[in-house]
């Protein structure tokens, strides 16, 4: 897959975006609205990713600064035809090298219950429970994770505290669907890779 950097108000982008809010409409019955403009997920506050395959755009991702400090991740999806291949992962890495390229120390992300694969690739990516934030944080279904995107720094250090660290406090992730997902060898079969 070659993964170019695009806006998010590109052609190509959009094409992939209605085929995400598509797929939202049938799983919730409406599409996302949670907020997403170009300008915020553009450099220097952010990034967009865009994933083609024989010049044929199949998977999207981007992040954007938020007002705390962190990125955010935001609109992660692979179109039907193209999972099972690795390619959420492969975004996932380039926005997260972007983000540190960009000197962000932390990726959070908020998404829902009903994608538990989504879940798992992102916990294997190291991603754990951040208290809730975000659009839908009042949904019960919610569930906010977010990673440490810093070099490694030993126990007790100054810069040692990150993501990891904090208290569950999103309510979807506190023992329903979706909590420690089983990782099969098609964890990138994901349906939609949640309410971004």
């Amino acid at each position: 897959m070659q993964i170019e950097l695009r806006p998010y108000d590109h052609p190509h982008v959009q094409a992939l975006v209605e085929r995400l809010q598509a797929e939202y409409l049938t799983i919730y019955g409406q599409t996302d609205a949670a907020p997403a403009s170009a300008s915020e997920l553009a450099p220097p506050r952010g990034s967009f990713a865009l994933g083609y395959v024989d010049d044929v755009p199949v998977a999207m991702g981007g992040w954007r600064l938020r007002d705390d400090g962190r990125a955010e991740l935001k609109r992660m999806y692979v179109v039907d035809e193209a999972r099972g291949r690795g390619l959420s992962r492969d975004i996932l890495r380039w926005l997260e090298a972007s983000a540190i390229a960009a000197g962000m120390t932390e990726m959070i992300l908020e998404s829902n219950q009903k994608h538990p694969a989504a879940l798992g690739l992102y916990r294997s990516h190291g991603y754990t429970p951040v208290p809730a934030f975000g659009y839908y944080s009042a949904s019960p279904e919610n569930v906010c994770l977010g990673r440490s995107l810093a070099p490694p720094t030993g126990r007790g250090q100054p810069g040692a505290a990150s993501a990891q660290d904090a208290q569950p406090s999103c309510l979807g992730d506190r023992g329903g669907p979706g909590r420690d997902v089983e990782l099969g060898e098609d964890v990138d079969e994901v349906r939609l890779h949640g309410r971004f």
